[in-house]
Parts: structure tokens; sequence; C-alpha cells
């Protein structure tokens, strides 16, 4: 039995971190994944930032950003006993409800070119490639 609930900084950080650090592919820790970073993130939306817990284990996360016009998923991750068992489609589920709750009518997300076989994932739940944009980022600090 999973369940899905927000997000509870600190005591959620250590569990989380270490999920999205075990992944083998798809998720990329960086900068704006530490403590501090996460603590402005829930100070702008906690309701944005999911975890699936098991027997009190963390075994899933999403986190969702709005900024009043899009949507943005980052981190969708399931830890690798838990795949293929639903977990990460009651998160993405979660997830965009709570967007469409907040009058979201578009998201985004981004898949990491070492992980192609997630699309067929989100393409099975309405999601869709985008070919007529490219990403650009840009490093801020």
């Amino acid at each position: 039995m999973v369940s899905i609930r927000e997000f509870c900084h600190p005591q959620d950080y250590p569990a989380v971190r270490k999920l999205w650090e075990g992944m083998e592919k798809g998720v990329r820790v960086g900068r704006s994944d530490s403590p501090e970073e996460i603590t402005k993130k829930i100070s702008r939306d906690p309701d944005l930032f999911l975890v699936a817990e098991s027997d009190g284990q963390i075994v899933g996360s999403v986190i969702g950003g709005y900024d009043g016009r899009r949507g943005l998923l980052y981190h969708l991750a399931v830890a690798k006993d838990f795949r293929q068992q639903g977990v990460g489609g009651q998160l993405l589920d979660e997830i965009e409800a709570r967007l469409r709750d907040k009058g979201c009518l578009k998201c985004y997300l981004m898949v990491t070119l070492d992980n192609p076989e997630v699309e067929t994932f989100y393409q099975k739940r309405g999601w869709h490639l985008m070919d007529y944009v490219r990403p650009f980022g840009k490093d801020l600090g």
C-alpha cells in the first residue's frame, strides 16, 4: 500500500535526497536540490512537492512548479523496488490534479537523454513530445 502526501521539510529531506541520488538515470541532483533551495521551493507552493510512502518509507517523489501561467514537473522518481506498481502514475495524477486546481492549463516536463524509455510512461498518460521547441538553460549563480 502506497500513500501520497505532501513533503515535510526538513524531516523528509534526507530520505528524498537519498531516493534522488539512488536513481540510476533520469534525475540529476544539483545545487537547486540543497536544503536551502528546497526551503525556498516549499515556501512558495508546499502543496506541489509530493512524496509516495509505504510503511513509513519514502519510495517516490515529484516536484511541481506553477508560475501562474505554466506548470513544470521535476524529479518524478520511484524507488527501484516500487516501479511498475503504479506509484509513478499516482504521483503524476496527483500533481496534475493539484496544478489543474490552481488554474494551470499547460504543463511541461523534461526527460533526460539517458532515460528515453520513460517517454512511453508519459505518452500513455497523455503527455506528448514537443518537437517544435528546444530547451535552453543558463546557470545564474
